[in-house]
């Protein structure tokens, strides 16, 4: 069971209207906002593209992208969510980034994971390390989680380069079986990292 950040319900409701409303962070070259309804051909081109989806499961249909945006969008209940991530030079939206509970029955359970993803042309140009650094930020500033973590398939070995440069470790223990690729022999081996709140002084 996700254990809800220790806020009070208003300090929740402040959280989750910016993880659903409006722009919520902001780096030099992006906006991380809520998704609208214009950002939906972006988000399903990206879901829809194997090379995208290579080492994160099945492509996905139009109306498994709604539903994914959606899902996402109800974890402000918990005060999180996931944001869209837009160029602030361009005005494109360019990915999806965020944080979520962690999946039940699976070692992550009742953890914050942070995840990201970024379409293909936008690739190689720092922007998923921009977003995740601004979402550590942000997950410090505005949860009391006492740690981040991440999760990829173990073939997945840029997204494990980006979480060792954001300062996650490897946590060798927790390395699992993903039940949601379990007969994906590519996909299936999963491995998780993890980063300790910022000690305050």
């Amino acid at each position: 069971m996700f254990r809800r950040p220790h806020l009070s319900r208003a300090a929740r409701g402040e959280i989750a209207r910016r993880m659903t409303q409006g722009v919520a962070v902001e780096t030099e070259r992006l906006i991380l906002r809520a998704p609208v309804a214009a950002d939906r051909p972006v988000l399903h081109a990206m879901w829809a593209d194997p090379q995208v989806m290579a080492t994160l499961g099945p492509v996905k249909s139009a109306a498994d992208s709604d539903a994914t945006i959606e899902r996402h969008r109800g974890y402000g209940r918990v005060g999180l969510g996931f944001w869209v991530v837009e160029r602030r030079d361009t005005g494109e939206a360019i990915g999806f980034c965020g944080l979520k509970p962690g999946a039940e029955d699976t070692p992550i359970a009742g953890e914050v994971e942070i995840g990201w993803l970024i379409a293909r042309d936008h690739w190689r140009q720092g922007f998923a390390r921009e977003a995740s650094a601004a979402t550590l930020d942000w997950a410090w500033a505005n949860t009391d989680a006492p740690r981040v973590v991440a999760i990829t398939a173990a073939r997945n070995l840029p997204s494990q380069a980006l979480m060792s440069e954001l300062g996650m470790q490897r946590l060798h223990d927790l390395d699992f079986i993903h039940p949601a690729h379990a007969r994906n022999p590519a996909l299936r081996e999963t491995v998780v990292f993890a980063i300790d709140r910022p000690d305050a002084s």
